[in-house]
């Protein structure tokens, strides 16, 4: 045999030989050799009988250096590269094959892709850091726990408004939700949530950070200290409303779940939006409404329990009496409140000193007393104050103070 053919062999190919040649030397049985070679007698006689047509060359794989049956044209993998410079140039090897075969119906796995551009320099593996953590298990049914939170990226990269992502997943089956707005705030939290809750129901726990709009940072009085009470932001009153328990995180990796859905979602979600030309905030909503199916069914997981966990609620509920921010205002011996720079009639008599005023979602504004709705309306026509007709002073002490600022 060449020398160039025992060096082209396999160390797997070696080992055969070396059990072939006693079995055709009658030096050891083929039930011996199939047992060695861990290989059936029928395996071992079609070997023999290769080597001894072929040599020694015949342990060798009769395809070893022709090219596979299934192997892709040339053609279609410059195209592929091609297409890939042009309208997927910073897409990962596995989103670019889905959108490869969505959009232009080429199918190719994501390794052979990854191959080929590392292959062309068109892309780099990426090392992750090893970071120490501690497995959580999931929460066992659908609405047991969701995590939420908002997320501030260029979303439309430079094609449009600045947008924020207030995100939800659920922890049992990853199951996601969102809506895009201008701000992370406390009327875009309650929107998104009346949301969430009209399309899933109540959940039994969200996983908050300490952000200001879910966390209230007030410094407590002396009354309230000792009387053990606590703070609350607008939204965590809410979610006590309706029954839902506030879990806080202490470090963003303590909710791991929806820091990783922001990753992958910054990366798959900018790309769709790229490709289909979305520039404003309004198109980008709409799109999520038929987007958020899609990528559930590809990343959705099956939970412990198929028990949903969520609660409906009744026709009658009036979720915005709850999922609104709520003020408490003094009423004027003229049956006035102020709010916000703005001075606001009673019409409804009343005899309480104190209302409160909710201001919904939606920009709609109610004044109630206990339970009671009361009308009103704003007062437009009102006399104010000139800074140039401010008061004289009254004594001579007063003139020799204002004397310093003069």
């Amino acid at each position: 045999m060449a020398l160039k053919e025992i060096i082209t062999m396999s160390m797997e190919e070696m080992k055969r030989l070396k059990v072939i040649h006693p079995v055709m030397e009658r030096r050891i049985t083929q039930v011996r050799a199939s047992s060695m070679l861990d290989l059936s007698d029928r395996q071992i006689r079609r070997i023999v009988a290769s080597v001894q047509f072929d040599g020694e060359k015949g342990v060798i794989h009769k395809l070893r250096g022709r090219p596979s049956n299934r192997k892709i044209p040339k053609r279609a993998k410059e195209k592929v590269l091609r297409l890939y410079q042009r309208k997927y140039p910073d897409f990962g090897a596995t989103l670019a094959t889905e959108k490869l075969f969505e959009l232009e119906g080429i199918k190719i796995s994501a390794e052979t892709l990854r191959v080929w551009l590392l292959e062309a320099g068109l892309w780099q593996r990426r090392r992750k850091k090893n970071r120490h953590r501690r497995w959580r298990v999931r929460k066992e049914c659908f609405g047991e726990m969701i995590q939420m939170d908002g997320s501030h990226h260029a979303w439309l990269e430079q094609r449009g408004e600045k947008m924020v992502l207030m995100g939800y997943i659920d922890d049992a089956t990853g199951e996601v939700f969102g809506r895009f707005y201008d701000h992370e705030g406390t009327l875009p939290a309650m929107d998104s949530f009346k949301r969430y809750i009209r399309r899933n129901g109540l959940p039994i726990s969200v996983y908050l950070d300490r952000h200001t709009t879910y966390k209230s940072n007030k410094k407590l009085s002396v009354r309230e200290e000792l009387e053990g009470m606590n703070p609350l932001s607008q939204f965590e009153r809410a979610l006590e409303e309706l029954g839902i328990e506030v879990i806080h995180a202490y470090s963003p990796q303590a909710k791991g779940r929806i820091e990783r859905l922001f990753g992958t979602l910054q990366d798959r979600l900018v790309k769709e939006m790229r490709l289909r030309g979305i520039t404003t905030m309004e198109k980008a909503n709409e799109f999520l409404e038929e987007y958020w199916p899609r990528f559930n069914k590809q990343f959705r997981v099956s939970p412990r329990n198929p028990v949903n966990a969520h609660v409906a609620l009744p026709p009658y509920f009036n979720l915005d009496a709850h999922l609104c921010i709520k003020t408490e205002r003094t009423v004027a011996k003229d049956n006035t409140i102020a709010h916000q720079g703005k001075l606001y009639q009673i019409e409804t008599p009343i005899h309480s000193k104190k209302v409160i005023l909710h201001q919904r979602v939606d920009g709609a504004m109610h004044i109630f007393s206990k339970t009671n709705n009361l009308k009103y309306h704003e007062i437009i026509d009102r006399i104010t104050r000139s800074p140039s007709t401010s008061a004289q002073p009254s004594s001579w002490k007063e003139q020799s103070v204002m004397s310093q600022f003069i």
